[in-house]
């Protein structure tokens, strides 16, 4: 077969095992606990080949060259976006520096690096406007970077998001298809700021997982302290075409704000393929925040095996018959033991442990603020978790 014709086997074949798998149950007894191996904070604005370090939206290890690769969400405010790439040495002792390694601004079709939003010029086509970066996986196969972007909704302004492939230099390559129900319009699509920011491949690299963050316009209002909510994750093949889509079911908000009216926020921030081999299983990060209570970060194992295709359902609001993805509670980053749970957003396997122990490394998200902190934390999660 030719190159092209294998993968396109694979993901039929995938795919139709999604749809018809049976129901996986996990077993709580006798497991040994998620355990935290070490953290460590990167120093506030720090200076790295001319550009301000923060604002780590996602990790992803690069076996490549053994270190990771990290997507900063600088809207090119205070520099152009732009990815990083460091090493984080994982041991079953514990955890080693965090060293920048490099740093490359994301481009645009023409070559040039994305504009901020105030220099945005709307009359240029969606993949050469302003982006707001989220997520970065390499690519299991080319090693190139796929990479999403929450695009933008205002009173006068409507970018779609977007899922995109640059080179390892940051040359843009191609956008991926999205749904239409992902698209922005005036009445319908995705919510401001909380739209693409988990995408992971599944499928030994065959196909690519994505979820919003929050539900769409469409689907419901957000989770509140009392009611929870729909949002949704995306199947797609490596090559653009959609193939599924499952309702994700958001737990309600862990509390409110104080003052009452002051801001929170929940929704997921980052998915990750449990195992290649296995493409209906996905970590999924749920990052929450609520003014005078602080940050919440829950992580949950989900199944989508059995689970509803809503991609032809117009409205999760109120739709009948739609069983959505199957969630199980993993770990809460506040019984782990850090110095302080910040605004986690990005997660990634590391390296395997002597034990047969897997590392999940994770980062925060500063927002470039005095208050927060860059995180890199490391965690072993052993095998029968999962």
């Amino acid at each position: 077969m030719s190159p092209r014709v294998l993968p396109t086997v694979l993901a039929t074949a995938l795919i139709g095992g999604i749809l018809a798998a049976a129901p996986a149950e996990a077993t709580e007894s006798h497991q040994r606990p998620i355990r935290l191996l070490g953290e460590k904070i990167v120093p506030n604005a720090l200076q790295f080949q001319g550009t301000t370090v923060g604002g780590l939206s996602s990790i992803d290890y690069d076996p490549r060259t053994g270190g990771y690769a990290l997507i900063c969400d600088d809207r090119s405010a205070i520099n152009p976006a732009r990815f990083y790439t460091a090493t984080f040495p994982v041991t079953k002792d514990g955890v080693g520096p965090v060293t920048l390694t490099g740093t490359k601004p994301l481009l645009r079709p023409d070559g040039t690096p994305y504009p901020p939003l105030a220099l945005n010029d709307p009359s240029k086509p969606q993949n050469e406007q302003t982006i707001d970066p989220e997520e970065l996986r390499v690519d299991p196969w080319t090693g190139d970077y796929y990479w999403s972007q929450e695009g933008e909704r205002t009173a006068t302004t409507l970018i779609d998001p977007s899922i995109r492939e640059a080179r390892r230099d940051g040359k843009y390559v191609r956008d991926l298809p999205i749904p239409a129900n992902e698209k922005m319009t005036p009445t319908a699509g995705p919510r401001q700021n909380l739209v693409l920011e988990g995408i992971t491949f599944t499928g030994y690299g065959s196909l690519l997982a994505s979820e919003v963050e929050g539900p769409l316009l469409q689907d419901g209002p957000e989770p509140t302290t009392t009611s929870g909510a729909l949002s949704r994750i995306t199947l797609q093949s490596r090559f653009g075409p959609v193939l599924a889509q499952y309702a994700y079911p958001q737990e309600p908000l862990f509390a409110a704000p104080v003052p009452s009216t002051a801001f929170a926020t929940t929704g997921v921030s980052s998915m990750l393929a449990v195992d290649q081999a296995d493409p209906t299983k996905f970590l999924m990060m749920e990052r929450s925040f609520s003014t005078g209570v602080g940050n919440k970060v829950r992580v949950y194992e989900i199944d989508t095996s059995g689970a509803t295709n809503v991609l032809d359902v117009p409205s999760l609001a109120g739709a009948k018959h739609v069983k959505p993805v199957k969630k199980r509670f993993l770990f809460d980053a506040a019984d782990l033991g850090l110095s302080t749970v910040d605004n986690l957003e990005g997660m990634t396997w590391g390296p395997q442990l002597p034990n047969g122990e897997r590392s999940l490394i994770l980062v925060s998200d500063n927002n470039f603020s005095a208050t927060q902190v860059t995180q890199f934390v490391a965690l072993a999660v052993p095998s029968e978790r999962l």
